[in-house]
């Protein structure tokens, strides 16, 4: 589809793009800056994020938390505004300023179901009032014994029974109410559906029925899945593809099976050996893998993503890439996680000494904390009094303010700049206001 057609259409096709292996592309995300705050305070929770999922297929999103999961997530159902990029949905851009008609097709065609099955209820509304609220903003019924219908059809799918209809979300277990959250995203019909971490706030025994249930779905409807997670042993069940997202750069992507035999990424390889072992012993002795985001020098060349063959993509430099490239031409698949005494594994005294050097790198870095702690300037208190003298002597205010960036003072730099930039804007609109007053009094 060409640009042009994604900038001005108002209605969704029926079918999206097709790429060279003949997959019809559902979701496409290219490119995207996601940013919190502005100036000096701004956050750039997801940088240059690109990624196409596929229809039918869970397509997985894995990271620790704040690595801007969610973020993502939120941004495809237009809650979170992208800075820079854009996400095409059917090969139509839907991201920033679009057409009311395309708005209210999206959120009818993507529906997403939230981490937390309690607070993302409403606690005055009952359980039939909550799931047809979708069916009653888009009219998605003919008439009230049709819209009972379906309501009751959802409900049974999702394991409920008719009389819970009634009832108000504080009656029900937390399995439960999620239930209903994936009845109220089911029951609108979705082709896409968004799932933020669906069962991280349930009961081991109820997450791999709310599995399930989503798999169900997705078999009967072909539902396709943006699957948020931090639990890779869960993402590996649900998954055909996966990708691994750290303090938001997209590190990895591949299928579920290829990242797990060939997890070439450090980050990667630290979350799989996180996973925990059933066997208390094998646990025990396991040798967790720790990510230092040193090991990578980008001082001279900027990472980017690369497809190394096997559909597997990674983010690196180009030595990097040549390294993982290497490995994965070997062909022999990798093993992140490591039991003490087993498969050829470093013997006890090994480990102990490795542990010890991390020790006395830890003390070393924590002292070289504490110094850098008692070096800074201890007047570096950005009182409110430095915003007053800068505002009420905008020029001292932006001279003090280079003295205080130069020693290191940034809380005091701070408060003066803000003091000179919003007494400096005032003169500026009362110069504004005096030239308007002129050249009405010279025309009147």
């Amino acid at each position: 589809m060409s640009d042009k057609m994604t900038e001005t259409a108002a209605h969704l096709p029926e079918h999206g793009p097709i790429d060279e292996n003949g997959r019809e592309i559902i979701l496409s995300v290219k490119n995207v800056d996601i940013t919190f705050g502005k100036g000096e305070d701004a956050v750039r929770a997801v940088k240059n994020a690109s990624f196409d999922i596929y229809k039918g297929e869970t397509f997985s999103l894995v990271g620790e938390s704040g690595s801007g999961k969610t973020t993502i997530g939120r941004a495809v159902i237009r809650v979170n505004p992208c800075a820079a990029g854009e996400i095409d949905y059917k090969g139509v851009r839907i991201s920033g300023k679009i057409p009311h008609s395309l708005d209210r097709e999206v959120i009818r065609n993507i529906q997403m179901i939230f981490q937390d099955p309690a607070a993302s209820l409403n606690e005055r509304a009952t359980v039939d009032y909550i799931i047809s609220e979708g069916l009653y903003n888009f009219h998605l019924y003919e008439n009230e014994a049709d819209r009972v219908q379906k309501v009751e059809k959802i409900v049974e799918e999702v394991g409920l029974l008719p009389e819970h209809m009634t009832r108000y979300p504080h009656e029900f277990s937390g399995g439960q109410r999620q239930r209903i959250g994936v009845a109220r995203a089911m029951v609108m019909e979705p082709e896409f559906v968004i799932a933020d971490e669906p069962i991280s706030a349930l009961d081991v025994s109820i997450r791999a029925q709310i599995l399930n249930l989503m798999k169900k779905f997705q078999r009967e409807r072909d539902v396709t899945y943006l699957f948020i997670a931090h639990d890779l042993s869960v993402v590996r069940f649900i998954s055909d593809r996966i990708a691994v997202i750290y303090k938001g750069d997209i590190v990895e992507i591949a299928e579920a099976e290829e990242l797990f035999n060939y997890p070439l990424h450090p980050y990667t390889k630290s979350l799989i050996s996180a996973i925990p072992i059933p066997d208390p012993k094998l646990e025990k002795n396991k040798i967790l893998f720790t990510y230092d985001p040193s090991v990578h020098d980008y001082s001279e060349e900027k990472p980017q993503m690369v497809n190394i063959g096997h559909n597997h993509f990674i983010y690196g430099n180009t030595k990097e890439i040549e390294k993982y490239k290497a490995i994965r031409e070997k062909n022999v698949p990798l093993k992140p996680i490591t039991i003490l005494g087993m498969d050829g594994a470093q013997t006890e005294e090994e480990i102990n000494k490795e542990r010890e050097v991390a020790r006395a790198k830890e003390d070393e870095a924590l002292q070289a904390g504490i110094e850098e702690i008692k070096n800074a300037p201890v007047h570096d208190t950005g009182s409110i009094w430095y915003g007053i003298f800068s505002f009420l002597l905008p020029i001292v205010g932006l001279i003090a303010a280079v003295i205080f960036r130069k020693n290191n003072y940034i809380r005091n730099y701070k408060m003066c700049m803000k003091g000179a930039k919003v007494m400096l804007i005032l003169i500026a609109v009362i110069i504004l206001l005096f030239l308007i007053f002129l050249m009405i009094a010279r025309f009147a």
